[in-house]
């Protein structure tokens, strides 16, 4: 699976969830910043 469709995918469970990537990244013990990097495909090289 491409990188960017997993992105889109989490993007849109999230959305279907009625989540925000705040509460999305309060659940996982991470930044907002890193889910939103995961929604857009960014990767750290």
């Amino acid at each position: 699976m491409e990188e960017n469709q997993i992105g889109r995918q989490i993007a849109e469970n999230r959305r279907a969830k009625g989540l925000t990537q705040e509460q999305l990244a309060e659940e996982f013990g991470v930044s907002p910043q890193a889910v939103s990097k995961w929604e857009n495909g960014v990767s750290q090289s």
